[in-house]
């Protein structure tokens, strides 16, 4: 797919997955946000798109054997793979994130109160909407289009939606709590632990989203 300013970040994120590095590096949303042409979203960051087009370009030479990109995968293929994927080693890691939250705020909250206080409450936020995220989607959504029921998929779908936009300013106001996940030099090795999974958990779920709303769910909506 040849790339031009008017080429949307989702798309350049669904053809090219190795492009989400280099959003990634620039903070650009290729998830919730990325519906919109790329020269856009450079201009709201005073970013020189023609550089970051150059950019992802090189990323994309850099590796020659590029990741599957799931566009051309079945729905029932690529809904495996999101199971398999993040749903579950998310019911695993974010019970360990909540252990080690609690801990760092419980031993270092008093350093500074209001970064650690924010900390934790939004995390326990985002671990409670992905929880129910989650069942929603296995007990309802998932269901619906594997049984290729569009009617009864679209109203939960668009929920689903609603969550990720909500999920993706929780992370949004996570990052800048913690500072971009920045470690002190009196950090702890489980405040270091914590700071890099949470990172990685921002990460994870901004593939997880895209994968779902640039690619799976326009399938249904298109019905």
């Amino acid at each position: 797919m040849n790339i031009t300013h008017d080429t949307t970040v989702a798309a350049i994120a669904t053809n090219h997955p190795l492009a989400t590095r280099v959003f990634a590096r620039h903070k650009i949303d290729f998830c919730c946000g990325g519906k919109r042409p790329v020269a856009v979203i450079c201009g709201e960051k005073d970013l020189d798109v023609d550089a970051l087009i150059a950019e992802i370009e090189a990323e994309l030479a850099s590796a020659p054997n590029s990741p599957e990109t799931w566009a051309e995968a079945s729905s029932a293929d690529l809904i495996a793979h999101i199971l398999e994927t993040y749903h579950v080693p998310l019911k695993e890691e974010l019970p360990r994130l909540e252990s080690m939250a609690r801990k760092v705020h419980r031993v270092h909250g008093e350093k500074d109160p209001a970064m650690f206080d924010a900390m934790l409450d939004l995390f326990l936020g985002i671990k409670q909407e992905i929880d129910g995220h989650l069942v929603e989607e296995e007990e309802v959504l998932f269901p619906a289009m594997l049984g290729v029921a569009f009617d009864q998929a679209a109203s939960p779908m668009s929920k689903i939606e609603a969550e990720h936009t909500a999920l993706g300013d929780m992370l949004k106001a996570l990052r800048k709590a913690t500072g971009d996940f920045v470690v002190p030099d009196y950090a702890c090795n489980t405040y270091r632990g914590l700071w890099v999974g949470l990172e990685q958990l921002e990460s994870d779920l901004h593939e997880h989203i895209h994968l779902e709303n640039n690619i799976l769910h326009p399938r249904f909506a298109a019905k």
